[in-house]
């Protein structure tokens, strides 16, 4: 009896150890990825914009502030990205540190991980803006301390000169998170989010939002681990399309993005050169605008009426729309959970947009509602 009870606790004592072991690598690999993308971002200035024609990278500046500051910014997302999937496929064809699907493998698990370091950033955000903020000018105490959890307090924490965590949490780990999920799950995926990540410092993300749960917890666990739950489900359901349907969800995904980003490189183009180039063959048109900022000065500002920005004032988000559909179709229609992507987008876009818009008026008063006359529709000319 007493040889026959110690064999079958061996097994599971056995178990517990590997389980034990599994933990144990798995918190070390989630701590590495992590630090790894902080030790990237604060040590290597960027180097790729000196080689790669057209990428803009290096020290770049920021939208004005509330408080009338300009902040700097290293962007160097792209040569971040480059080198960690470099690192990804020379771990998977040679040194075989983890298995190429440890993600996959442990996707409960580090999700939890994702949860708590989104929670903990979330957390020191708001201590932060109470105790040592990075400028006492640009923080918002609402009086409402759940609110100002929620949303944030501080408009561009900082620690240190280059460390900002609205850019690096909006892109690393998130953004790189979400390509790495991709690959264990063998999903496809592209690199325009870094390519165009000094486009980014002029978004309502970085230019507008403050940064606490919202974007701290959000960018740690809802946008990598959401944003993938097509590949989840594709892993579980393998879909095949007919070339009909497949035809369709690739011309959808291309002209969206096609819209997406001609859009939003309008705009960028017109900032740059303060009007002075060509958006389909023509000269752009504007709107003259003046805004005064928290430090009592007066500024002028340009709203561009050309091009796609003619045709509704949040076209950007209609092609983003499109591509987001894109995704969720190429599962194909057995299924409700791979829509629940769009669903969400179009809440956020269509949440993001009233609330841009309010922000506009407020700041632009009767040269907003002329901006609007000129340009009526937000998202569908003729429907919304």
């Amino acid at each position: 009896a007493v040889t026959m009870e110690a064999t079958r606790r061996r097994p599971q004592h056995s178990a517990n150890g590997k389980r034990s072991e599994q933990k144990e690598q798995l918190a070390h690999f989630d701590k590495l990825l992590r630090n790894f993308q902080v030790f990237l971002y604060m040590c290597f200035p960027d180097i790729t914009h000196k080689f790669i024609p057209g990428y803009v990278g290096g020290v770049q500046e920021g939208a004005r502030t509330p408080a009338g500051l300009i902040n700097k910014y290293e962007i160097n997302g792209l040569q971040c990205w480059l080198i960690t999937h470099a690192l990804w496929f020379a771990n998977a064809h040679y040194f075989h540190w983890f298995s190429p699907t440890i993600i996959f493998d442990n996707w409960i698990p580090l999700l939890w991980c994702a949860n708590i370091l989104g929670y903990a950033v979330s957390t020191f955000a708001f201590i932060k803006a109470h105790l040592f903020p990075t400028n006492a000018e640009d923080c918002k105490f609402t009086g409402n301390v759940f609110y100002n959890y929620m949303m944030g307090i501080e408009f561009n924490p900082r620690i240190g000169k280059w460390f900002d965590f609205k850019l690096f949490f909006n892109g690393r780990p998130g953004i790189v998170a979400w390509t790495l999920i991709n690959l264990s799950y063998m999903a496809i995926y592209v690199l325009d989010f870094f390519w165009n990540e000094a486009w980014y410092l002029k978004t309502i993300d970085i230019c507008h939002d403050h940064f606490g749960w919202y974007l701290g917890w959000g960018d740690c666990v809802w946008l990598p681990y959401l944003y993938t739950l097509q590949g989840l489900y594709l892993v579980y359901h393998p879909v095949q399309l007919s070339d009909a349907h497949a035809l369709a969800v690739l011309l959808l995904g291309l002209v969206g993005y096609y819209i997406f980003r001609s859009t939003n490189h309008q705009k960028d183009l017109f900032r740059r050169t303060e009007g002075s180039c060509s958006i389909w063959g023509r000269k752009p048109t504007w709107i003259e605008c003046t805004y005064r900022s928290a430090d009592g000065g007066m500024h002028r500002s340009k709203l561009l009426t050309s091009g796609f920005w003619g045709v509704a004032r949040h076209f950007n988000y209609t092609g983003d729309l499109m591509g987001s559909l894109a995704y969720c179709a190429s599962c194909g229609f057995g299924h409700i959970l791979p829509y629940f992507y769009i669903v969400y987008m179009t809440i956020l876009l269509v949440h993001r947009c009233v609330r841009d818009e309010h922000r506009c008026s407020s700041k632009y008063g009767k040269d907003w509602k002329r901006y609007t006359d000129a340009v009526p529709s937000r998202l569908i000319p003729g429907v919304f």
